[in-house]
Order: C-alpha cells, then sequence, then structure tokens
C-alpha cells in the first residue's frame, strides 16, 4: 500500500533531519537479503548510531535537494537501503562490514563532505578508523613514554635493592 500525501510529507522532513545533521551517507542494495539478515543489520545500525532506512528513492531526492549530498541524486535508482551518520566513517563502516559477509548487500554509492563516492570510495571511508579508535591509539602513545619511564624506575629500585642484599 502506497503512502499518502501526509505520510510522504513526514518522511521527507524526517529524512531532512536526519540529512540536517549527518556527514556522511552511505547507500547499498539490498535485493534479495532475508529479513533475520536485514534486522541483524538494522541492529547493528543502532548500536553505531547510525540511522538507517530503506526508503523511497524520490523522497530521499527531495529530502537531499539543497544539500551538501544533493549530487548524490543520480545514484539513487533501484531497491536502495540508506545509511545515515554524524560520524564520518559510521554509516560507510555498517554497511561495508555487513556487505562483506552478506553477497546480496551490495554497497552502491555514498556522499560525505559535499563529496559523491562510489562503491571503491564508500570502502576507503570504511576503512578509516572510527573516532573512538583514534582516540584510543592517541592515548596509547601519549600513555607510553610514562609507562616506559616508570618501569624503568622500577627496575632500577630493584636492582639496588639486590646490590643491597649481597653487599
Amino acid at each position: 500500500m502506497g503512502l499518502n500525501l501526509d505520510d510522504k510529507k513526514a518522511v521527507v522532513a524526517e529524512v531532512s533531519a536526519q540529512v540536517a545533521k549527518a556527514q556522511t551517507i552511505a547507500v547499498a542494495e539490498y535485493r534479495g537479503i532475508a529479513v533475520g539478515d536485514l534486522t541483524a543489520l538494522r541492529a547493528k545500525a543502532r548500536e553505531s548510531g547510525v540511522y538507517l532506512r530503506v526508503l523511497k528513492n524520490t523522497l530521499v531526492r527531495r529530502a537531499i535537494a539543497d544539500t551538501p549530498f544533493a549530487g548524490l541524486s543520480d545514484q539513487l535508482v533501484g531497491p536502495l537501503i540508506y545509511g545515515i551518520s554524524e560520524d564520518p566513517v559510521a554509516a560507510a563502516k555498517v554497511l561495508n562490514d555487513f556487505a562483506k559477509g552478506n553477497d546480496k548487500l551490495v554497497l552502491k554509492a555514498g556522499a560525505y563532505a559535499g563529496q559523491v563516492l562510489d562503491k571503491a570510495g564508500v570502502q576507503a571511508l570504511a576503512s578509516i578508523p572510527s573516532r573512538e579508535e583514534l582516540l584510543a591509539r592517541l592515548l596509547g602513545v601519549m600513555q607510553a613514554p610514562v609507562s616506559g619511564f616508570a618501569r624503568a624506575l622500577a627496575a632500577l629500585a630493584k636492582q639496588r635493592e639486590e646490590q643491597g642484599a649481597a653487599a
């Protein structure tokens, strides 16, 4: 059953609100995916803070018109699932990781920072570590000199103890 005009306006308004906050949109064709697999994909998207929906392409075209994602309109053909996220890599990562394990989900295109990305571009974006991973790496790099200094002091103290006990 199709949507009436009020429902369509509500969907466009909802998607427009998501797009206004978004940094990335990733699009994939989902033809032939089992319902259970799609449910698992939605759960993973929710965990990652990604807005994931199957939407009518014409409604999405209206929602992204006059936004930095407007260039994506040409790619919106066929049965598509849309991942929209505020995190620059989350939407691409969720769809790309799922596509690796399920050959029926085919990455099609995406948009980031006003640039339209092809399939390879979305995969490249997905390979970038998330903000949390980068912060964890930075913290590890910052802690390395301090922990190395602490180990050196502990070894020196132990060596002096052993020399004092031998004397």
